[in-house]
């Protein structure tokens, strides 16, 4: 792994931004690039061409280029990612500077797209690097999932794609990649009551037509997690919100608009889903777009995800307050509104014998009672 982290801290005279095949920018020690196809350039980068006289915009490209490396790695927050940062040999709290480093150290390659970087002077191609396409060893999911440090049998199995592909993980509950019959799946767990939690929401929301992440319990070594499929391709990424907040603040537009542009009915179904099942967490990292990667376009918001903060503000009606709309209202009204919209759309019936807690049960039903109650007078859509 030492050999692996050689060049963090140093600099390559250029660095070229991939997206898969394509050569999209690249950009120089000195802080002036070049931008080669700008309509596939990644949607929280932003770069300006520069000459020698604009030390400014110079000094911009080179802190926006590293803010857009260092945000390919999981946060030094994240449970157990000190364990694991010092696992490749990286400072156990890397600062954003580190971060970077670690990031080209693995080609900038994540499970989410398709971008990667590389130096001027490498043959490297994207079949070399493409995550999608390189067997897991396994032997960093102790190490990501439970916290423990690697063993010489296990480091001896380490490959850059295993690297790559759990340090580039977002998101603070532990998560690992394991692979099954070449298919990938993402384990979570931070403890029996999340993963319960997130299970359960998950069983709610396959009772209404809606896009989602199927979670599905899992056992690894006695732990209880949650297990879910990876929805990323080569044909498809994902792009959070907090990175198309940027894209839109950059290309004159702004989030709801594209909300509005490319997927209404999937943007209310989240609010609605949301609501019943008591999930406040819905922060701009926890939705987005799936990107088509032949065009590097939305197609629509990513299937809905993340449930294992579910059942929180849960005592009340009303609900916490929205996080997704674009001016302040509580998660019932952002529910109700959802309802006026586009309906319902239940698909199933959700069973009482599924809840632990009388509590949750009752406080579903009373929330559920409010929307099918606005259900007459809204226009189905």
């Amino acid at each position: 792994m030492t050999d692996m982290l050689h060049h963090i801290g140093r600099s390559a005279k250029q660095y070229t931004i991939m997206h898969a095949d394509r050569c999209v920018a690249s950009i120089r020690a000195d802080g002036t690039c070049s931008i080669y196809d700008p309509s596939f350039m990644p949607f929280h980068l932003y770069l300006e061409k520069a000459d020698a006289g604009e030390p400014e915009t110079r000094a911009n490209n080179l802190a926006n280029f590293s803010a857009w490396c260092a945000s390919r790695i999981l946060h030094p927050g994240r449970q157990y990612a000190d364990v694991l940062f010092a696992s490749i040999g990286a400072p156990r709290a890397p600062t954003e500077r580190e971060r970077a480093g670690i990031a080209l150290a693995c080609h900038c390659a994540a499970m989410t797209d398709v971008y990667w970087v590389k130096s001027r002077e490498e043959k490297t191609t994207y079949d070399d690097i493409c995550l999608f396409d390189k067997p897991l060893s396994g032997a960093f999911v102790d190490v990501s999932l439970r916290g423990k440090s690697l063993t010489a049998e296990s480091a001896a199995l380490i490959n850059p794609g295993s690297v790559a592909a759990d340090v580039s993980t977002q998101g603070m509950a532990p998560k690992a990649w394991v692979q099954q019959d070449g298919v990938f799946y993402l384990l979570k767990g931070s403890g029996d009551n999340e993963v319960n939690t997130e299970l359960l929401a998950s069983r709610i929301a396959r009772c209404f037509r809606v896009d989602q992440v199927l979670y599905d319990p899992f056992l690894y070594g006695g732990q209880l997690v949650s297990s879910c499929r990876l929805i990323t391709s080569r044909d498809y990424s994902i792009v959070p919100m907090e990175h198309v907040e940027i894209y839109a603040a950059n290309h004159d537009t702004d989030i709801h608009s594209l909300v509005r542009r490319y997927d209404l009915y999937g943007y209310h179904m989240m609010n609605l889903i949301d609501y019943l099942v008591g999930n406040t967490d819905r922060h701009w990292g926890n939705w987005g777009f799936l990107v088509d990667n032949r065009t590097n376009t939305p197609l629509r918001l990513f299937p809905l995800m993340d449930f294992n903060r579910a059942f929180q503000a849960y005592d009340t009606l009303e609900g916490g307050r929205c996080l997704t709309t674009p001016r302040p209202m509580s998660q019932m009204d952002a529910a109700l509104e959802a309802v006026r919209n586009v309906g319902l759309h239940p698909q199933e019936e959700v069973r009482q014998d599924w809840f632990h807690d009388p509590a949750h049960w009752d406080m579903f039903r009373k929330r559920w009672d409010v929307l099918e109650a606005a259900v007459p007078t809204c226009t189905e859509g």
